[in-house]
């Protein structure tokens, strides 16, 4: 059977900026609004949110932290081609 999750995610340079928003999203900065401030995926006009996915849909490192989280967890930065990814897991489904 296949696993979807779903996720947001925000995609920022560096992984000190990543760090930093992740504090900021602990404090109570809204996911979503942060996101579509200073991500630079597309999808951080739609604050981050990517939907549902199952593997082999995304780039490795981000898909296996992906499916590695708890639903309401908010990971580490995961570094990628792209730059550093915070994600956060809104829903999983087997």
């Amino acid at each position: 059977m296949t696993t979807f999750v779903k996720a947001s995610h925000l995609l920022v340079k560096t992984e000190e900026e990543a760090l930093e928003l992740k504090e900021k999203i602990s404090n109570g900065l809204d996911f979503a609004q942060a996101a579509k401030e200073v991500s630079l995926c597309p999808s951080g006009q739609n604050g981050g949110d990517l939907g549902y996915f199952s593997r082999g849909q995304m780039v490795k490192e981000f898909e296996d932290a992906a499916f590695s989280m708890e639903v309401g967890e908010i990971s580490n930065p995961i570094k990628t081609q792209f730059g550093y990814h915070l994600i956060y897991l809104t829903d999983k489904q087997d």
